[in-house]
This record gives structure tokens, C-alpha cells and sequence, in this order.
């Protein structure tokens, strides 16, 4: 059986040593991704402090600027494609914008009656489909990318991803830390960390289990500047299928408010919205929920539920 726990932020109730007991795991190396917190990748000494025991990170910030600097003509193919997709984002929001007011405005509509109750749901649907036809945008572009023709260039990721694999294969679990989502998914697909990963055991938080979900959603109620509006970011590793993971549910969102929380759970559904605040903790083995605590789903009729244990 696989042991995988995904966790809610760590700054202030540090919780990767309990999730590593539970799963069995105590005492063992670990290894870790911290590509999310960019140049200061590798900065371990509080992780290291609180598990207690080896740790090594993958370097997969520094392996994919080494990358870079050596091939200059794949690093421009890479800003190349990430420039299409920050377009294609910028035009997905406009869109989002409409649909999104297109549902408030029905929500707002007085009555209940029949034709009221089919216009919500339609606006609804095509919330959801701009969503789906975004994702798929997003997928046909990773799809297109070609990395390098170079035999050279292909030789060194070769040469990394032996490197990164003889890690994890000495360490007893991969601990995968937040910082900046879309940065952390982009390192972990350049190195194929999905193959890599396999049937290892994983403990991952905030950005962490957001890249590692099968849709990478962003959200922020009262954002400091922009709408406030959920939006897809991208497609995930899905390593927890079925899972919206939500780091700072708390601060980030109205959970206070029915309509916005009913909102989120019909937007992403069948996909469970689980809020990931400080303490939360979810672990499996293989598929099934074997422990969940501090953590809640967000529910079709705007209320918050604990998760459930099968």
C-alpha cells in the first residue's frame, strides 16, 4: 500500500513529522521539492529542525536554471510557451468575467420560478464549460511542446532525472512544500516527477497538493487587486484525483457566505473542495481516506462538512 497525506500550511502548526508517524515513516530519510520557494529552494534548516531526521531536497529550481543557461534555445521555446499561456489566461478572464457576472445576475433575478431555476442552471453550465474548454486549451499546448531537438539537450535531462530518481529512490517519503504553484507544477513537469513519483509515498502542502490535484485552481475572495474570481490555472499531476485542495480556505474565502461556498462546490464539481487551513490533515492509503483532520468539503448547498474517513 502507498501512505500519501496531503497537509495544510506549515509556518505556524508545523505538522510533516505527525503526518510521517501516522504513515508509518518514522525515522527515515526523507527527500523534498521545494521549487515553489524558488531562490530560496533547498532552505531546510526549520523543516530539518522539526522532522528530526535526513533530509535532501531535488534541486529541481536549480537543475531546470542549469538547463536553461546551458540550452539557450529550449529556454526560449520554454518563455515562448509560458508567454502563450499567460495570453491565453488573460483571455480566459475576460471571458470569466461575463460568465461570471451572468450568474450573479440570475442569482439576483427575484422568484423561483421554473424559468428563473433553468436560466441559474444554465449560467452555471457555462461556467463550467468555459472552464472545461480552457483546460483543454491548456492541454493541447503542453502537448505541443516539443522540448529540444538537441541530442545534447535530451543527454542532460537524462542525466538530471537519474540524478533526481537515485533520491527518491534512498528516501522513505517525498515531501512536496508550497511557495509559487504554477513555478513548482512547471519544475515537477519538466522532470516527469509524475513517473518519478510513482507509488512513493508522498506528504504534500498548500501549493504542494494543489500541483499535485488534478485542476490547479486559484482563488482569493478579497484579492489586493483583480476580481475575486476562482479561475483554472492548469492541469495538475492528478497524484490526488477528485481533490480541490484549498491552502488558506480561511483567509482567502467568504466561508461565511452560503452563495459564494455554493457557487464553488457546483462550479468544481464532482471534484470535493476541501479546505486546507493551518493543523489540516488528510492521509491515504492508496485510494482510500484512512484519517482526516481540521479539514472540511465545501458543499453544494454552501455549507462546510468535516471530511469523512470511509
Amino acid at each position: 500500500m502507498t501512505p500519501r497525506a496531503m497537509l495544510g500550511p506549515q509556518r505556524s502548526s508545523p505538522n510533516v513529522a505527525s503526518a510521517l508517524v501516522r504513515m508509518g515513516l518514522d525515522g527515515a530519510p526523507v527527500c523534498t521539492i521545494t521549487a515553489g520557494w524558488q531562490e530560496r529552494e533547498g532552505e531546510l534548516e526549520d523543516l530539518r529542525r522539526h522532522l528530526g531526521r535526513p533530509t535532501r531536497d531535488l534541486e529541481l529550481y536549480r537543475r531546470a536554471e542549469t538547463l536553461f543557461a546551458s540550452h539557450p534555445d529550449f529556454h526560449r521555446a520554454y518563455r515562448q510557451r509560458q508567454r502563450t499561456l499567460k495570453e491565453l489566461q488573460r483571455l480566459y478572464r475576460r471571458r470569466l468575467s461575463h460568465a461570471s457576472a451572468a450568474y450573479a445576475e440570475m442569482m439576483r433575478e427575484p422568484g423561483d420560478g421554473m424559468l428563473v431555476q433553468n436560466e441559474r442552471r444554465a449560467a452555471l453550465r457555462a461556467l463550467r464549460t468555459l472552464d472545461r474548454q480552457h483546460l483543454r486549451r491548456i492541454e493541447r499546448i503542453h502537448a505541443a511542446f516539443d522540448p529540444s531537438p538537441d541530442p545534447r539537450f535530451q543527454q542532460g535531462m537524462d542525466a538530471q532525472r537519474r540524478e533526481i530518481w537515485a533520491i527518491i529512490a534512498d528516501s522513505a517519503a517525498v515531501l512536496i512544500a508550497g511557495g509559487h504553484v504554477e513555478v513548482l507544477l512547471n519544475r515537477l513537469r519538466l522532470f516527469g516527477l509524475k513517473d518519478l513519483l510513482g507509488d512513493r509515498p508522498i506528504v504534500a502542502w498548500s501549493a504542494g497538493a494543489m500541483a499535485l490535484s488534478d485542476r490547479v485552481i486559484l482563488f482569493h475572495d478579497h484579492p489586493p487587486q483583480g476580481a475575486g474570481i476562482a479561475e483554472i490555472s492548469d492541469r495538475g499531476l492528478g497524484l490526488f484525483p477528485g481533490i480541490v485542495p484549498l491552502p488558506h480556505a480561511g483567509q482567502r474565502l467568504r466561508l461565511h457566505d452560503v452563495a459564494r461556498v455554493s457557487l464553488f462546490a457546483r462550479r468544481f464539481a464532482p471534484a470535493r473542495c476541501i479546505t486546507l487551513d493551518a493543523g489540516a490533515m488528510l492521509t491515504w492509503e492508496d485510494a482510500d481516506l484512512s484519517e482526516s483532520a481540521s479539514t472540511f468539503h465545501l458543499t453544494r448547498r454552501g455549507a462546510l462538512k468535516p471530511v469523512q474517513t470511509a
